[in-house]
């Protein structure tokens, strides 16, 4: 099963890679706006979402987690990520696409609240924030629950593409 976080008006599966390319096998959709025909109306900022633990295999953000919480609010950054955690099955998936932080798209957008990059991703992934050392960064770690694998870290100039992988 996969979950297609903000989708909008577009069911397109942006990213893919290796072993799992294609179409998608079983989409539920999931936007703040009912007139997108999706399957669950909900404002991902309002925590926990009406979802059950556990239950996908993939979960899709395509230009949606950098409209959530603000830039500096580390317990909504964390809170969203465990939540996104919280909803995918062991060794899950998690793919997101976000406008680079120096693309003209980043804060163009006016509802842009954040930006995410590949450093982003280091406090999401214990063993990487063991690598870089407590000493470089404050220290989140009781904080959020969730641990990621970097699996794939792309970017286009524009956009950054991610692929994680729950632990």
């Amino acid at each position: 099963m996969e979950l297609l976080l903000g989708c909008g008006n577009s069911r397109a599966r942006l990213v893919s890679w290796e072993g799992h390319e294609g179409d998608w096998k079983e989409l539920t959709t999931l936007d703040i706006d009912p007139d997108t025909d999706c399957d669950i109306v909900h404002d991902l900022n309002v925590l926990p979402w009406p979802l059950p633990d556990g239950q996908f295999d993939e979960v899709h953000a395509y230009d949606v987690l950098e409209h959530l919480g603000t830039q500096g609010d580390w317990k909504t950054f964390f809170a969203h990520f465990d939540e996104i955690y919280r909803i995918l099955k062991p060794e899950g998936f998690l793919v997101l696409c976000t406008p680079a932080w120096d693309g003209r798209w980043a804060w163009g957008d006016p509802g842009h609240t954040r930006t995410i990059q590949i450093e982003s991703l280091t406090y999401l992934d214990r063993q990487a924030y063991d690598q870089v050392g407590r000493t470089a960064m404050t220290d989140y770690r009781k904080h959020f629950k969730c641990d990621f694998k970097t699996i794939s870290g792309d970017t286009n100039g524009e956009r950054h593409g991610f692929v994680l992988q729950k632990r």
